[in-house]
């Protein structure tokens, strides 16, 4: 039924509150299940859900839009995934005390314009997860994806086990519905502008609302200048700056007032003269009101809007200005990609202008500070103490900061900032409904904990084979089952292993039935045959393909009831996944063993799975995935053809590149990728040329390989294997092969300290991939006397070696028909743009970019 009128919105809240009564009666079990497949249905719909949004609304990035679906899906499940939030939920035998959860009833949710997908999909989750049933009352322009967010959840929930009426909304909204709406609900979650938050208030129920955003930053003197001016941008540009706590106005010390200058123009931003101040504020506000006609829009069409001329790839366009009151339009919320900058003489003159700016507008909501925060702690606890906002952040983005869980996991993930009463609101932090007090959060910029995890043993050399398999008899193993595909059988390869099983008196079960893309279907079947057989050894030899097989198989095998399609969602941060592997090793341990130098799969926790029936690829990713024994044996690889040489070699190449420039690079990571790109350099073009006759170097790209596999590990990798995984995909072109005709345009793209967008990662301070790749270049002793000039040496070194392996130059020596190239190409940069291996790119891609790579590479 729609509700279009009053009649219709009664007979729907009726209908609500008898779902919303059962739904009382449901046992935590009961709701965690729903909890989660609501969660996962959001996650699979994030692209859909925000091309819907900016489509009806015209505010905003599509790709940003996409990461906030995910964050509210991802990142709110991950928060309260554990959560106690039905009956008792606490009990002390000391205190004497016994804390009972009960639902509140119907929640009334009014959804902002700005973010109508992202946050029905976090209210829906949170109502959920406690027992609750909630109505939406959407913004009349953005009422269809609003609406589409909230069937998507509901569809899930019932499907779970939901009462079919759990969640309801307003088909056709108006300000009469909305009040009605309010009045009969049990609790109010407001979110959008301050006329609607103060209706909630007024409606004489129980209300949790947001205020307005103003957010100051200052930049002391000691700050890092790069990371500060990064940062900001990061956050400014977000989403084109609707985010409410994104930064309004920046003070900046006089003594570095000209460097911070200098680093926003060498970032992308535009310094307006007082002429053009004065055309954007025309432009941007009306009867001293912001006009909504540029509410989420880009610094270049507002700059064009105004009749100002700008680069089409200006990030933000900033008003020096000097009054702090009324009067001055800039000292005001923009919700725009435009920034005020104020020169202020020391810090007390800049807590004070930073004071006066949250007064105008911003109170109680958030401010932030860019600091040495270890040298300068009293200044850090006097902004601390005289900030009036409920997210008051040191040293970090304030748009990702105050959504939560990000740049400090002490705060909680959400999509309703609350600003106390300093902004008239019921609760001082990130809405928990249960929050009565004022509580602020001073919170400092943190790095989370890094790993380093590769198998517990690796064997190499030529000929340790037999040596390393005997090591399995002193592990007391009885039974191994051997994974490999059906041309390395008839070849001989699996004799090696047999024998040596033989001799150490292990019984054996061969499986063969391993494609060059293994399958769910093939994978189902091995497992099932090794259901059959228990071994407590899985061995798998051959190229990526039987590795990756063998690591899902050792899944189902523990696991038969996995769920692969669920494990294979896409993640922001691997320790924050919907759906979690479970721990392996209870029944058998895995051994790798690598034919080809090039996959590093024998190192890696990944695998890829390919649907039979549909031909999607599932990417698999977890630590548990990782081997627990790797052997490298160059004997095994002597007689490989010289074009999967080639292939395989160049593929290692990327690992290694990839895993050197991510975000996620460490110290750890990155010796290990220097080593394997100058081997690779050096090895690969006579392992190619000589083949079976230079052992040598067949025995260093061997392990040039597994040295790569372990850097991309822990590192992962970029938009090259992104990209290449769907031209590899559509078009049938080799992994490797699709690595190589794309990694100098990737190179290209991501060489700049001024990219369009910067990967969020809390260890990436600022954009540095062209220093890197520079790195590179003098890690192989290339000539150039700047930067720029080391990064086309790297550039021109692989495509001489591309030449020296007769790898073809581009995607079209590669055989690949134009016209079937454009006629996939829309939908294989949306996929890239989507692929795992994107998220830990030196430089966040909009899917035009990554678009614009693969016509270059054409």
């Amino acid at each position: 039924m729609k509700v279009t009128n009053q009649k219709e919105l009664k007979q729907k809240l009726n209908e609500l509150r008898e779902a919303q009564k059962k739904f009382a009666t449901y046992t935590q079990e009961q709701v965690d299940k729903i909890f989660k497949q609501c969660a996962i249905a959001a996650a699979k719909e994030r692209i859909n859900l925000a091309k819907l949004a900016v489509e009806e609304t015209g505010i905003g990035l599509v790709e940003d839009k996409i990461i906030k679906n995910h964050f509210a899906a991802e990142y709110i499940y991950n928060k309260y995934k554990n959560e106690k939030t039905c009956g008792i939920i606490d009990h002390d035998d000391s205190l004497g005390i016994t804390k009972v959860a009960e639902p509140i009833g119907i929640v009334a949710a009014i959804v902002p314009t700005t973010n109508p997908t992202s946050t029905a999909i976090f209210k829906s989750l949170i109502s959920l997860k406690t027992r609750n049933a909630i109505f939406f009352s959407p913004h009349p322009r953005a009422k269809k994806s609003t609406i589409a967010a909230a069937k998507l959840i509901l569809d899930a929930a019932v499907k779970a086990g939901a009462p079919k009426n759990i969640i309801g909304w307003i088909d056709e909204p108006s300000i009469e519905l909305s009040q009605d709406l309010m009045s009969e609900a049990d609790i109010i979650l407001a979110t959008g502008g301050p006329s609607m938050v103060k209706a909630a208030y007024s409606s004489g129920k129980p209300a949790i609302g947001v205020g307005a955003g103003n957010t100051p930053a200052i930049i002391d003197e000691s700050a890092d200048i790069d990371m500060a001016v990064s940062s900001i941008i990061l956050s400014k540009t977000y989403d084109n700056g609707v985010i409410c706590a994104s930064e309004q106005s920046i003070l900046v010390m006089n003594s570095i007032y000209e460097k911070v200058k200098e680093e926003f123009v060498k970032r992308g931003s535009y310094i307006l003269n007082q002429n053009e101040i004065a055309k954007i504020k025309e432009t941007m506000f009306k009867n001293g009101a912001i006009n909504a006609d540029i509410v989420g829009k880009s610094a270049y069409i507002i700059a064009k809007m105004a009749g100002i001329e700008v680069p089409q790839t200006t990030k933000i366009l900033i008003g020096e200005v000097q009054s702090v009151e009324k009067s001055e339009l800039f000292s005001h919320e923009k919700l725009s990609p435009v920034l005020a900058m104020y020169k202020v003489k020391d810090f007390d003159e800049a807590l004070k202008k930073a004071q006066r700016l949250i007064e105008l507008g911003g109170s109680g909501h958030t401010s932030s500070l860019y600091i040495d925060s270890q040298n300068n702690k009293d200044k850090v606890k006097e902004f601390g103490l005289a900030m009036k906002t409920s997210r008051t952040f040191i040293n970090m983005p304030s748009s990702q900061g105050a959504s939560g869980d990000l740049y400090n996991f002490a705060i909680a993930p959400s999509f309703t900032l609350g600003c106390g009463t300093w902004g008239g609101n019921s609760v001082s932090q990130n809405v928990e409904p249960k929050h009565l007090l004022n509580i602020k959060s001073v919170a400092e910029r943190r790095e989370n904990m890094l790993w380093f995890k590769v198998p517990q043993k690796i064997y190499f050399k030529y000929g340790c084979l037999r040596f390393a398999l005997k090591e399995l008899k002193d592990m007391n193993k009885k039974r191994a089952f051997i994974v490999t595909d059906k041309d390395l059988f008839k070849l001989g390869y699996v004799n090696k292993i047999t024998k040596v099983l033989d001799e150490i008196d292990i019984k054996y079960s061969i499986f063969t039935d391993i494609k060059s893309d293994p399958t769910i279907d093939s994978v189902k079947k091995g497992a099932k045959e090794m259901l059959n057989f228990e071994p407590d050894t899985i061995i798998s030899i051959g190229g990526g393909s039987p590795m990756d097989a063998a690591k899902v198989m050792h899944l189902l095998y523990e696991y038969p009831e996995a769920e692969i399609e669920n494990l294979a969602i896409n993640f922001m941060d691997i320790r924050k996944r919907i759906c979690n592997f479970p721990k392996l090793g209870t029944k058998a341990i895995s051994v790798a063993i690598p034919t080809t130098a090039g996959t590093g799969s024998e190192a890696t926790p990944f695998a890829v799975i390919t649907n039979d029936e549909t031909g999607m690829k599932y990417p698999l990713t977890s630590y548990e995935l990782t081997p627990n024994m790797a052997i490298i044996d160059t004997e095994l690889m002597l007689n490989m053809p010289r074009k999967l040489t080639a292939a395989t070699g160049i593929d290692a190449l990327v690992h290694a590149i990839e895993a050197y420039v991510s975000v996620m690079a460490t110290d750890y990571t990155d010796e290990l990728a220097l080593r394997a790109i100058k081997m690779i350099f050096k090895y690969l073009p006579r392992a190619y040329k000589n083949g079976t006759n230079d052992i040598e170097a067949r025995e260093k790209m061997a392990h040039a390989s597994n040295i790569a596999g372990m850097a991309f590990a822990n590192a992962f990798l970029g938009v090259c294997h992104s990209m290449a995984h769907k031209l590899g995909a559509m078009h049938h072109v080799p992994h490797g092969i699709a690595c190589a005709v794309l990694i100098e345009e990737v190179i290209k793209y991501n060489a700049t300290d001024c990219p369009t967008k910067q990967t969020a990662f809390p260890q990436y301070k600022s954009p540095n991939a062209k220093r890197k790749y520079a790195e590179i270049a003098e890690y192989l002793n290339l000539k150039g006397t700047s930067d720029t000039e080391k990064v086309t040496a790297l550039i021109e070194a692989i495509s001489k070696l591309k030449i020296d392996l007769s790898i073809p130059q581009n995607i079209s020596a590669a055989g690949i028909n134009k016209k079937d190239f454009y006629n996939t190409l829309d939908k294989m940069s949306e996929l890239a743009f989507d692929d795992q291996c994107t998220t830990a790119n030196p430089r966040y891609p909009l899917i035009s970019e990554l678009k614009d790579i693969y016509i270059k590479s054409f």
